[in-house]
């Protein structure tokens, strides 16, 4: 019954698509390029990609606006929806990426799959590897929408320094190259959409497993990995923060209505007024009272250990995090929109890719 519901629901969606035309875009002339390097979009929690059947039905990235990544690459950009588990931790999600990108079977680790109790091999993409070419010389955009952007952040970290646990336990003949480091260069930039780098106080620590996503987004256990990520003087950083609340006369926030889908609305009132010590003992203030329904603004700005500033389209420097002017929609709006905030997201990317085509 509960596929026939979403099936159902998924024809309506499209359906729906069609009262919603794209409008007129700006155009970016290529000749300005230097660069265009294939760009990886990495879906959030319970999102779904290239991998997943019902994609090709209801697309992650546009939603109702139409399947994103068709659009960007009829403008010249070399677009592609990832697929990561749903709940998975933000290590999980990164193997499975970077087994993707290889065409290979995904490995979880000989010292991770251990310590958190389940099988080292995951699917197998041998021959339906996402891209055709990735090296060096042949680097890639990464994109990662909210849980996403911890995603890519793992991801990027491994590529450059490895993990010393996996090296100390596995054999050289048979530990994965994702695990042994030395392939910074191998990426250009990263984008956070509307990301907790810092956890998100619509997250308690209720969740006991390690090594998923909701242990991974509260505060303390996000700001413990982000001790453990390395930010590359090799790599673009830029994240995109979202608001969909207002601030009222006593410095809290409510729900903007005209904009918030109704799912986050009773979320998003209490983010706007919560204040409060974490277990681990970190202060959340009222900075943190501003949200998008699911992430407080301010964490999704940059992550907690690495350097950033605000973006300025005059001084754009690697191995800093550029924070881009806060976009006025909720957790859904990077994504296209759902139905009370559907949004034509495809001017922002198109504009966004450019911007890094030509640095």
């Amino acid at each position: 019954m509960a596929k026939v519901t979403s099936f159902i629901l998924a024809i309506f969606m499209t359906l729906i698509s069609l009262v919603f035309p794209s409008q007129p875009k700006g155009e970016y002339n290529s000749d300005k390029w230097h660069t265009n390097y294939p760009y990886i979009f990495v879906h959030g929690l319970m999102g779904w990609g290239h991998y997943d059947p019902h994609y090709k039905i209801m697309p992650y990235w546009g939603m109702f606006g139409g399947e994103l990544m068709k659009k960007l690459n009829a403008k010249g950009y070399d677009c592609h929806a990832a697929s990561v588990a749903g709940t998975a931790s933000a290590w999980d999600r990164a193997c499975e990426l970077y087994a993707q990108l290889t065409g290979t079977v995904t490995d979880y680790g000989k010292a991770h799959s251990e310590r958190c109790g389940h099988e080292r091999y995951g699917k197998d993409f041998t021959g339906k590897a996402l891209i055709e070419k990735w090296d060096a010389e042949n680097k890639i955009n990464l994109l990662g929408h909210s849980f996403g952007g911890a995603t890519i952040r793992v991801f990027a970290s491994l590529m450059a320094i490895g993990n010393e646990a996996e090296i100390s336990a596995t054999d050289p003949d048979d530990i994965s190259p994702f695990f042994t480091g030395g392939k910074e260069d191998w990426i250009y930039s990263l984008t956070s959409l509307a990301a907790p780098h810092n956890g998100t106080t619509a997250y308690e620590s209720s969740d006991t497993n390690t090594d998923s996503a909701a242990y991974d987004m509260y505060i303390d256990n996000a700001l413990e990995l982000n001790k453990t990520l390395y930010t590359s003087n090799n790599t673009y950083y830029f994240s995109i923060p979202c608001s969909a609340t207002n601030k009222n006369e006593d410095g809290t926030y409510s729900t903007d209505k005209k904009i918030m889908e109704i799912i986050f609305q009773s979320s998003a009132d209490e983010i706007g007024k919560l204040t409060g010590t974490t277990a681990g003992g970190y202060v959340f203030d009222e900075t943190w009272q501003e949200n998008d329904g699911l992430v407080n603004t301010v964490s999704a700005m940059a992550p907690s250990d690495a350097p950033s500033a605000r973006f300025d389209a005059e001084n754009i420097t690697k191995g800093v995090w550029n924070i881009m002017p806060t976009y006025r929609g909720d957790h859904m709006s990077l994504q296209g929109g759902f139905f009370k905030t559907n949004t034509d997201v495809e001017r922002l990317y198109t504009e966004h890719l450019h911007m890094i085509n030509t640095l």
